[in-house]
């Protein structure tokens, strides 16, 4: 099958985006004179990625704390996840082109002070109804945050530079993942839960007020024509980029990527319950390796891109996530699931990385609606995944659910890393905008 350009096929995008064609640079395109927007500090975006990251994770080792204090069961309590995790995928959709037309900082910064707002205020909850509704408000203020902060990464990074600052800014989300669920439980061990969300609420407004200070003067985006009113003002943009070849397959790949991955690796704590009878502190301690290999992969990716190239990158992130799910389907014990999953999480960074770069040049006029629609169809794709796969792990068992995804991801990341073009070193020309 024939490579799919971007730049190939721009002649011919469809318009879609505020009645305007799709504007995409072509492989053989002048390089790139530098940022073509502000640049946000990048360790001001890593500190309110991880602060959203941490926050969706706090909740998880409080469940039985407040499952006591409001005299219900864990699962009533789990309601307060599915509360944050709900509008946090389906709002995506809302902010990419919202960003695009008001101002991707301006709408950051509004909706971090409503998500400081909403995290403190769950301190003060006093049952769990109000809880439930304050964590879906803070769930649609956090859905803004990193779509767009990987979009203005895209807009002040040329795209030669661009997979390293993904790489460092990831870094922050690995440890958000590492530390939320550590710190959330380790406090509400010596003090209340509420406690805990007080403490993120402050830290959340105090982000919140340096972000803005630091972006209040960014330009907002060049008027547009006026894109539809109501909901058709928000499906032509999407309508818009799902008519470009290139962008049906960055998505469909992430979605497939989402779904296999995180469909299979979802269970992978309860297997080691089941299979070798381990405390469930033990199962977190291990899980938080997967952090630990995002960490790992933020540090080498900037050497390691020269080296290998987009191509090799994604091969190499495929293959160590097949190893990786291989070795979870044949553990004789529990202990070599220890490096196991470092492994696993290098290698889902190491593709994904690629992925969500990609995504960041697929439209660049409307740089917003790309990766908020990217990050939408990863969701998608987990949530569809862990239920697909769940009926696998109940008919098959672990062993084969396990060597399914690990299959079907490498197979996936083959046949991604055959569509891409090689891609020019920093001092080289401009890159094509997508797979070719």
């Amino acid at each position: 099958m024939g490579g799919i350009g971007v730049g190939g096929i721009a002649a011919a995008a469809p318009r879609g985006l505020t009645g305007r064609e799709i504007v995409v640079p072509r492989p053989d395109a002048a390089p790139e004179a530098g940022p073509a927007a502000p640049l946000v500090p990048l360790p001001l975006l890593g500190a309110v990625g991880f602060a959203v990251t941490a926050d969706a994770r706090v909740i998880d080792p409080l469940l039985p704390a407040l499952a006591a204090d409001f005299g219900t069961d864990i699962a009533a309590a789990a309601l307060a996840v599915s509360a944050y995790t709900l509008p946090y995928g389906l709002f995506q959709l809302v902010y990419g082109p919202l960003g695009d037309r008001l101002g991707k900082t301006r709408v950051m910064a509004a909706a971090l002070l409503f998500f400081a707002v909403g995290t403190a205020a769950c301190g003060l909850a006093p049952g769990l109804g109000p809880l439930v509704a304050l964590r879906f408000l803070t769930g649609v203020a956090a859905a803004a945050v990193i779509p767009l902060s990987l979009a203005a990464i895209g807009d002040g990074y040329p795209y030669a530079e661009r997979q390293a600052a993904l790489g460092r800014y990831l870094t922050a989300l690995a440890l958000g993942q590492i530390l939320g669920t550590s710190l959330g439980g380790s406090v509400a061990d010596f003090v209340s839960w509420r406690v805990v969300f007080g403490l993120y609420g402050i830290v959340a407004v105090g982000l919140a007020a340096v972000f803005w200070r630091a972006t209040r003067g960014f330009a907002a985006p060049l008027p547009r024509s006026a894109p539809g009113a109501g909901l058709a003002g928000y499906v032509a943009p999407y309508r818009g980029l799902l008519a470009d070849q290139a962008v049906r397959l960055v998505v469909g790949t992430v979605f497939l990527e989402g779904f296999f991955f995180f469909g299979g690796f979802v269970y992978f704590g309860a297997s080691l319950r089941e299979r070798f009878g381990l405390a469930y502190a033990a199962i977190g301690a291990i899980l938080a390796g997967f952090g630990i290999g995002g960490l790992v992969y933020g540090r080498a990716v900037r050497r390691l891109l020269p080296r290998l190239g987009e191509r090799g990158l994604v091969r190499l992130g495929g293959g160590l996530v097949g190893a990786g799910f291989l070795g979870a389907a044949l553990l004789p014990a529990w202990q070599p699931a220890v490096p196991l999953v470092p492994v696993l999480g290098f290698g889902f960074y190491a593709l994904h990385g690629t992925l969500q770069t990609r995504a960041t040049e697929l439209a660049p006029t409307a740089r917003g609606t790309a990766v908020s629609l990217f990050a939408f169809c990863l969701f998608v794709g987990q949530a569809l995944g862990a239920a697909a796969l769940g009926r696998v792990v109940d008919a098959l068992g672990y062993a084969p659910t396990f060597l399914l995804s690990g299959v079907a991801v490498a197979l996936l990341a083959g046949r991604f890393a055959g569509l891409l073009r090689p891609q020019p070193t920093a001092t080289g020309p401009a890159p094509a905008a997508g797979p070719g």
